[in-house]
């Protein structure tokens, strides 16, 4: 619990705007849920697990080709994955498009994010997304810790202090 309170407060600590000004919403991940399962491989077949990932923290991005928000937020997702490296993972799960659509999209804006996708919903509803874009974000010990819905800048001093928060640091504490 204490654990939460601290990723709660970094969060809050970021400064976040008030809520009828926000272009987004940040809540905690409910206590004792697991992460569900994602998509398996991305669109050039790399095999992708959350058990993989652990020791890093982990964004799981739920998106779609039509979302406008989603399209502001891709380039800041992009250029976290490229100035984090290996210290963080970055995954884009597309729902409900099909493959040759998103990878129209992917060309046209030389986005290269690990795209997943999910052609049916299923892990966008398993996450329990129900708008785009939603992001979770996952500490270094593989556990969902906050969800963040709406557009967000990736590269920006909110989303620094939550990634921060969610590294190595204080993780005896549940």
């Amino acid at each position: 619990m204490a654990r939460r309170r601290a990723v709660l407060a970094a969060a809050l600590a970021a400064g976040l705007p008030p809520a009828a000004s926000a272009q987004f919403r940040l809540q905690l991940w409910p206590t004792g849920l697991p992460a569900p399962a994602l998509p398996s491989t991305d669109l050039q077949g790399r095999a992708w697990s959350l058990a993989a990932l652990k020791g890093r923290v982990v964004i799981v991005n739920f998106w779609a080709t039509w979302c406008g928000p989603c399209k502001e937020e891709m380039p800041t997702l992009q250029t976290l994955a490229e100035l984090e490296g290996e210290r963080i993972a970055v995954l884009a799960v597309n729902t409900r498009e099909r493959p040759a659509t998103v990878q129209r999209y992917l060309a046209a804006t030389q986005l290269r994010l690990p795209v997943l996708l999910d052609p049916r919903g299923e892990a966008t509803r398993a996450w329990q997304v129900d708008a785009f874009p939603t992001t979770v974000l996952i500490d270094t010990a593989g556990r969902p810790r906050i969800v963040v819905t709406g557009a967000v800048d990736w590269t920006g001093t909110e989303a620094a202090r939550w990634i921060e928060a969610l590294r190595g640091k204080g993780q005896k504490a549940a």
